[in-house]
């Protein structure tokens, strides 16, 4: 059986694509051309939000449509990749690395949001590292 990839493995998989919208769904509207990013991609956008402020994903999928010349962004990928950047960072944590050293993703995880359910810090550690930005 193949070992499973470590988050920074997924992290570091998928190519850009732009692509139309072939059914609407999730707010999308049919023929919209929907970027669909890449781990890094989110990862690097996560990383240059400034400490003490924060985005959210709705921001984040905007940003990053309107950065790729699309019109809007997958929000089904772009979860999935918000995820594995912040259990690639957590593995980093693990490894050894400060908060202050890895991808600052509890500034885009609202700690109230499924998502911070499934990660493996759990919702405390992203209300730790948002009350220490000063983030609501």
């Amino acid at each position: 059986m193949p070992r499973k990839k470590t988050w920074n493995e997924k992290l570091a998989t998928g190519s850009l694509k732009i692509e139309p919208v072939d059914k609407a769904f999730a707010g999308l509207k049919l023929g919209q051309m929907m970027l669909i990013a890449t781990p890094r991609i989110v990862r690097d956008y996560i990383a240059a939000v400034p400490r003490g402020q924060s985005r959210s994903i709705a921001q984040l999928r905007d940003d990053l449509a309107r950065a790729h010349s699309a019109e809007v962004t997958c929000p089904m990928t772009t979860g999935i990749f918000v995820r594995i950047a912040a259990e690639a960072a957590l593995e980093d944590l693990a490894s050894g690395k400060k908060p202050s050293e890895i991808t600052p993703f509890w500034r885009v995880v609202d700690v109230k949001s499924p998502l911070a359910k499934k990660l493996s810090c759990g919702p405390d550690f992203i209300a730790h590292q948002r009350a220490a930005e000063n983030l609501v």
